[in-house]
């Protein structure tokens, strides 16, 4: 009886265990089919069921956080704090923070704005000033009032859908997107939005057979109207020296047409332009592709010596100010790339918060701040970052992996490998499904424009009417003896 009654115990547990076990797997199944049939979560996508885990730690860590010893602003190159703003800013949820602030507001080299007593109230505020490019200088100015736009990304670098839905999202949010050094492909035009085109050492897009600038190219390029401006890249802040990389296994059949490249081998590109060797050819280039293009044309680089700054702004009055570049593009130290030594990387060239006050000041001292406009390159994802780069004196701010992080990237620093999770820099079809660009696209253009609105924040709370209007009085920085001094004290004592 005992016996009986223990074996019918037997199989009950083990029928309810199979329920269990069928229930379990059904939902696994229908998690699975809901995840892959999802559009706005590249991660979960790509890598169904298993994908949640992500976005569950992270929903946990908020309340597990201090007993972990990883925090908010503890990890690089981009911390928690800066990715979640910019995630919250792309999916255009509540940007607001709780308790009090976990930033130190001590630490050198910490930027602080300064409220006034009486901000700017909602009906005195006025959109940012247009600004013109290339004024009585090129034939075909460019004029916007964008202050925050789409950095060098090239195709090749970053997958198909990512720069479809960077282009759509640039023109919903009424800024320009650089095209990187990789040539202008489809998919940049796609979009609709303005383009700057960037001319890197291997003149990708515009190269002849020898791989030597072609003036014919040149002009095919310039005759597509959203193409705006031209840049040419001398050097890139996570590799300043050194040329870009492009590893073969991202070089397919269309990458290698556009660049003008072999298929499937690696594109290394110059560390130099064979044909700019001193300031004279630089402006010399800067010049001929102007007239060519009819376009405004500037240069990017990373500031390392700065004895050439001098040289370019005597050579510029020798010749006369329409030889000048229409813009100069600085690039920070602490930029990013898909791919460079760790030497160039972590070492090499001189980051934003000192490079930037110097070019700026350098282009006032002789009387040069109206024609050559500055943007500004590197690590600025958050509206305290662009508030500041302005406050400094840029004209204009670009970024590339804040853009990228409104993309979905989780930083996985997979980017030179062709195995990027969310799609965003592999040429991997099955890791590219992930990222729909529609939905994508519409995080680009709200990211852009939350982040200028709140940058606007800042302005009112300044006390100016809009962003273009903030001066080095407006914030202060942190020295190392944890005060805050002037930003123009800084900058003289630097």
């Amino acid at each position: 009886m005992m016996i009986s009654w223990f074996s019918r115990l037997l199989e009950l547990s083990a029928a309810l265990l199979i329920f269990l076990l069928g229930l379990g797997l059904l939902a696994v199944i229908y998690l699975y089919i809901k995840d892959v049939t999802q559009t706005q979560q590249a991660i979960r996508r790509n890598y169904p069921v298993i994908g949640r885990f992500r976005y569950w730690f992270e929903h946990m860590g908020e309340f597990f956080r201090q007993y972990f010893f990883t925090l908010d602003r503890d990890e690089m190159p981009f911390n928690r704090a800066q990715r979640s703003w910019v995630y919250r800013a792309a999916k255009n949820v509540d940007s607001t923070i709780a308790f009090g602030s976990t930033r130190p507001l001590n630490q050198p080299g910490d930027i602080i704005f300064l409220n006034c007593l009486f901000p700017t109230l909602k009906e005195d505020a006025v959109p940012p000033t247009a600004v013109t490019i290339g004024e009585d200088v090129a034939r075909i100015p460019y004029t916007t009032s964008s202050f925050f736009n789409v950095s060098g990304m090239s195709f090749g670098a970053l997958s198909v859908p990512a720069v479809r839905a960077l282009s759509i999202g640039a023109r919903e949010a009424g800024i320009w997107m650089n095209t990187g050094e990789g040539g202008l492909s489809p998919y940049h035009l796609e979009g609709g939005c303005d383009l700057v085109f960037q001319i890197g050492t291997a003149k990708y897009g515009v190269r002849d057979a020898d791989g030597n600038l072609c003036d014919d190219k040149l002009r095919e390029v310039a005759r597509h109207e959203q193409v705006r401006m031209f840049e040419i890249k001398m050097s890139q802040g996570a590799k300043p020296g050194k040329g870009g990389i492009l590893p073969g296994a991202k070089v397919t059949t269309e990458i290698a047409k556009i660049r003008g490249i072999p298929e499937g081998e690696d594109s290394i590109s110059p560390n130099g332009h064979p044909e700019i060797r001193c300031i004279d050819d630089l402006l010399t280039m800067i010049a001929r592709v102007r007239e060519v293009t009819g376009k405004p044309c500037g240069f990017k680089s990373v500031i390392g010596h700065t004895a050439w700054l001098e040289d370019l702004m005597h050579a510029i009055k020798n010749r006369g100010a329409d030889s000048a570049p229409d813009f100069i593009t600085v690039d920070s130290a602490d930029g990013g790339t898909g791919a460079a030594p760790q030497s160039l990387m972590d070492f090499m060239g001189l980051p934003l918060k000192r490079s930037l006050p110097l070019v700026v000041d350098t282009l006032e001292r002789h009387g040069l701040k109206q024609r050559i406009k500055v943007i500004a390159s590197g690590k600025l994802i958050n509206p305290s970052d662009v508030a500041w780069a302005l406050c400094v004196g840029a004209d204009f701010v670009n970024s590339a992996r804040g853009f990228m992080f409104s993309l979905g990237c989780i930083q996985a620093l997979q980017c030179n490998r062709n195995t990027c999770p969310t799609g965003i820099t592999t040429h991997d079809p099955k890791l590219q499904k992930g990222l729909v660009v529609e939905d994508k696209a519409l995080r680009v253009a709200h990211y852009a424009t939350n982040l200028m609105h709140e940058v606007g924040v800042i302005a009112h709370s300044c006390g100016v009417r809009e962003p273009r209007l903030l001066r080095r009085d407006h914030a202060q920085v942190i020295d190392d003896h944890g005060l805050p001094v002037s930003l123009q004290r800084h900058a003289d004592d630097q």
